[in-house]
């Protein structure tokens, strides 16, 4: 019994995305929004389709530190992003392929069920992004690590430890665990880490690309991994307090708000999933 609602209730899960995608993608933009009100937030991930390149970069505000990071792909060298779950990643994601960065490699969580997974994946891979599973497969750090050396891009959530082995940082006035993969990834590759925060700029969409974050000239390698994914938090801080609305992190963040018995000693990142197998929806997709 408990298998057949279970089933049932996959079913009715992806037949209300996959609904959503068709009739938000049929009405006029005034009606879905205006349904998406009522019901949730996400419209543009379903949107996201049928709204025209041309809008994606008109609409789409930046501070300008692209400019760098094309620089960075231009000379052959690979770049890696890291984000936080702000404003809308799909949209970010399809702004900077328009923008001439032609594809990136990212890593999504599986969702349940397995069809909904596998509309997101179809969807992002439609917009240019290679998505990776969180899990099964090949390595992910392993992958991530190829693209970068061949000067690809990589775009990773990262303000929110899920794999237990992440780096702790001091995170607006508090201690907190983010993600060390990113740090990794750069430190092993040679690849430009740069922090950007995302947010929402009225009917519109903004995107803030902080300038790359140095490897520290000494220390060892957890240290100067440590040392990285706290400037890289700082980024977050500011982009964050600059739009705190827009910072949609449904989880816990800060140590204080977990039970100190099941919180894991302080390590360094565990490089098959701590690259960034989190869930990286941010403002489009589950988060």
């Amino acid at each position: 019994m408990r298998g057949t609602l279970a089933t049932a209730r996959d079913w009715f899960v992806d037949r209300a995305y996959a609904l959503g995608w068709a009739l938000s993608c049929r009405v006029p933009e005034s009606w879905a929004r205006w349904a998406f009100l009522l019901a949730g937030d996400w419209m543009e991930v379903f949107r996201l389709p049928v709204i025209s390149r041309e809008r994606v970069l008109a609409d789409t505000v930046s501070n300008g530190g692209e400019q760098a990071a094309f620089a960075q792909l231009a000379a052959g060298r690979g770049v890696v992003f890291a984000l936080p779950h702000t404003g809308n990643w799909e949209v970010a994601g399809a702004w900077i392929i328009a923008r001439g960065a032609g594809k990136f490699t990212t890593v999504a969580e599986r969702l349940k069920p397995e069809s909904v997974f596998l509309r997101f994946l179809a969807f992002r891979e439609s917009l240019g992004f290679e998505v990776l599973p969180a899990t099964g497969g090949n390595s992910r750090f392993g992958v991530l690590a190829q693209r970068l050396r061949a000067g690809g891009m990589v775009c990773l959530p990262a303000d929110r430890d899920v794999t237990g082995g992440g780096i702790e940082v001091e995170f607006f006035g508090q201690k907190a665990r983010m993600m060390g993969g990113p740090a990794a990834l750069a430190l092993q590759t040679g690849a430009a880490l740069m922090p950007a925060v995302l947010w929402f700029e009225g009917r519109g969409w903004g995107v803030g690309i902080y300038p790359e974050v140095p490897v520290p000239a000494e220390g060892s390698r957890r240290e100067k991994i440590a040392a990285m994914t706290q400037r890289m938090a700082r980024d977050f801080e500011a982009g964050i307090a600059a739009h705190p609305e827009d910072w949609h992190m449904l989880q816990r963040v800060f140590a204080e708000d977990f039970d100190p018995a099941r919180l894991p000693a302080a390590a360094g990142p565990a490089e098959d999933l701590n690259a960034g197998a989190g869930r990286n929806g941010a403002g489009g997709g589950p988060s």
